[in-house]
């Protein structure tokens, strides 16, 4: 789907609930021994896809008037678990399947057949699990087999933190008892400090030390009976850059100000900027600024970097962004990706090897830019849009799906026009 896009954006806006937390919660609720509700004011592929997988598993999943039902998994072993486009789905479950000794098969669309897993799958190679891949030249179909064991784990920390959340999910429910040792520096670490808030909720002891975890075996999930998930940063940090490069203030609403979602750091990014951002009781208000130029690490906040780069765009002066690199394996390469999008609105960047740099200041114009797959990428290039007296048109516009399908309803709704 193509879709046309330009005006002013200003008022109010409620960005939808968190997809990071609303997984935890739902794989939490079906590794449990009762059944219980999660409120989950919207839906998005994602969380469909982990629905669907732990519906595969032999859960019973239903979702209605704004709120999941889960039943507990009662194992299907030899199921097929399609993850569509959703790494954290794919990589959480990975480990729960082995632990469960489901034996299998995961399946998957997009670009998530060639995201790496192999760290993951060899460290579950040496505790019991056996894979079959499907094909040479991806690594989904991949097919698991055997009942994960406790005991020692090693995993790098420098690839994805959805290894470590997956094993943290599934080692309580083994036998023996673990410890994870991180090696290296551990990306992304606000998502750990999610996981370990969802296992708290569901009465699962795992104490930290620094970047060694150690995990008690034959443990049993236990939530509430009900939940609530809250306010999504990432989607949130769309209207926040907007209201600052815009012509008129945007109004967020229904944000957990303490939030342990790592993108909330979006506010400290864009202050680093000269931003001003109005943090009020129930809300925050994002307020035109002049930005400049500065030097963003996104080690614990990838997910930010394009749309920080349109931020950057409009700012005085060059942006450089650090620790980066891995954005190469997302649902695009992101970096390539931010660099063609910000190339057809006439914005001038640079892809380093763990680096991104945005030279800012000029004029933007109008531009065709390709969604490239990614939500992120799409959402972007519709802010992006803003900033342009012409129609800017954005190509396979649709798979903003993925995280918040209700982005163009609420970019109308704020006053933007689409064709």
């Amino acid at each position: 789907m193509d879709i046309r896009l330009n005006g002013t954006l200003s008022g109010m806006v409620a960005p939808p609930p968190s997809k990071s937390q609303a997984h935890r919660l739902l794989i939490c609720a079906a590794l449990g021994t009762k059944p219980c509700s999660i409120v989950c004011s919207a839906l998005n592929d994602d969380l469909v896809a982990t629905a669907n997988s732990l519906n595969a598993l032999g859960a019973n999943i239903k979702y209605a008037n704004g709120k999941f039902t889960v039943v507990p998994i009662q194992l299907v072993k030899g199921a097929t678990l399609n993850c569509s486009e959703s790494g954290s789905t794919l990589r959480f479950l990975l480990s729960i399947a082995a632990v469960l000794g489901a034996d299998a098969t995961f399946v998957g669309a997009g670009k998530l057949p060639q995201r790496p897993n192999g760290a993951l799958c060899d460290t579950l190679a040496e505790h019991g699990i056996t894979f079959k891949k499907h094909s040479d030249n991806a690594e989904l179909p991949l097919t698991c087999n055997g009942v994960l064991q406790g005991g020692i784990y090693k995993l790098p920390g420098n690839i994805s933190s959805q290894y470590l959340t997956g094993l943290l999910f599934a080692l309580p429910l083994a036998k023996e008892d673990s410890v994870i040792e991180v090696v290296g520096g551990l990306t992304s670490a606000s998502y750990i400090s999610m996981t370990l808030d969802a296992l708290q909720k569901a009465n699962i002891s795992v104490s930290r030390e620094g970047n060694i975890f150690r995990i008690p075996g034959n443990q049993k999930y236990s939530l509430p009976d009900a939940l609530v998930v809250e306010g999504d940063w990432s989607s949130a940090a769309f209207w926040i850059v907007a209201g600052v490069v815009g012509k008129h203030p945007i109004t967020i609403t229904g944000m957990n100000r303490n939030s342990l979602q790592g993108d909330r750091k979006i506010i400290n990014h864009l202050r680093k900027m000269g931003a001003f951002i109005e943090e009020q009781e129930n809300a925050l208000v994002a307020m035109p600024s002049q930005l400049f130029g500065a030097e963003l690490d996104c080690m614990d906040t990838p997910d930010l970097l394009p749309i920080l780069s349109v931020a950057a765009a409009a700012a005085n002066g060059d942006t450089l962004f650090t620790n980066v690199g891995r954005l190469r394996f997302k649902e695009s390469d992101r970096l390539v990706a931010m660099q063609t999008t910000l190339a057809s609105f006439g914005v001038a960047s640079q892809v380093g090897e763990d680096t991104f740099t945005v030279h800012g200041g000029t004029a933007l114009s109008a531009g065709d830019v390709d969604g490239f797959g990614d939500h992120r990428i799409a959402m972007s290039a519709a802010i992006l849009s803003t900033l342009c007296n012409d129609v800017s048109t954005i190509k396979g516009a649709e798979c903003v799906a993925k995280s918040y399908p209700c982005f163009y309803d609420d970019f109308t709704s704020l006053g933007g026009v689409k064709y």
